[in-house]
């Protein structure tokens, strides 16, 4: 009886330390990745105004970028990354697409073909490339990064707004935090089968652009899929109370609410030097 009790006391000792390690080193992970969430974005990662099944989502960590992924819609709800100056810019070849393990749905790289629709970045290419780099450029190309895009948009409007931000906005302020993603219509089933195979098309992207100063600075974009390309960029200017209200999200949460209503209520280009590059053409027009 003694022995079994001996034995029984030896195992709970055991089991109570393999407990203690995971506990510790469960706090030690929540901790690192809590930190290098918030390198990616600013004043807390992106929520929803109200829990429904179009705005669950769950966030995906990557080299560089964090992925808002909506197992519901096929689509990122939201990505988010920091871009900041570099001395000597540059950026690899470009990869190939790839599939994306940890979504629920298999996206494979060729699921587009035929659809009229190109393979949309949200995280981009080059400016990932640029200041996270070859890595965190592969990691672009993952499908949980990418959504249906109309040619025009994709390679003229949303690219020349892309460029904008590397090439005038990054060494304007050193440091800008943009999140970007998919606008849908406000019905879900207005758009249920409104898909690439199983990836809901988007009716709009949006796209913010903070400046993380004393007295930050942000500028919001939405832009449709309907678009000739060669539109100037100010003409899709909106707030971010707007986008908010187009896409459920609320985003930058820890925000006090008086700095966020002077920050995302109004449309305030001052400072920007919108006008400087709104009728820029594309890298490759």
């Amino acid at each position: 009886m003694k022995r079994r009790i001996s034995r029984w006391r030896r195992q709970a000792r055991g089991i109570g330390i393999s407990l203690v390690f995971v506990l510790v080193g469960t706090g030690l992970w929540y901790t690192q990745e809590q930190e290098y969430r918030d390198q990616l974005v600013w004043m807390g990662v992106p929520t929803w105004e109200s829990p429904t099944p179009t705005s669950l989502h769950r966030v995906l960590r990557n080299d560089g970028f964090l992925v808002g992924w909506s197992d519901l819609r096929v689509n990122p709800l939201w990505v988010s990354y920091s871009l900041h100056a570099v001395d000597e810019p540059s950026a690899g070849p470009r990869p190939n697409f790839q599939r994306d393990w940890r979504t629920l749905w298999p996206i494979a790289p060729d699921s587009y073909f035929g659809s009229g629709y190109d393979r949309g970045h949200l995280a981009p290419n080059y400016a990932i490339a640029v200041v996270h780099g070859a890595e965190a450029q592969s990691q672009s190309f993952l499908m949980s990064n990418i959504s249906p895009q109309r040619p025009d948009l994709n390679r003229r409007l949303w690219q020349r707004l892309e460029e904008a931000v590397i090439d005038h906005f990054v060494p304007r302020f050193g440091v800008v935090q943009v999140i970007t993603g998919p606008v849908f219509p406000e019905r879900f089933m207005d758009n249920l089968f409104n898909r690439v195979g199983l990836v809901e098309i988007p009716e709009a992207f949006y796209k913010i652009l903070l400046v993380p100063a004393e007295q930050p600075l942000a500028l919001a974009f939405i832009m449709p899929q309907e678009v000739a390309g060669d539109e100037p960029l100010g003409d899709y200017l909106v707030s971010i109370d707007e986008v908010e209200a187009r896409t459920g999200l609320n985003f930058f949460p820890n925000l006090p609410a008086a700095e966020a209503q002077r920050l995302e209520s109004r449309v305030v280009t001052d400072g920007w030097g919108l006008e400087e590059v709104a009728r820029l053409p594309g890298r490759f027009e």
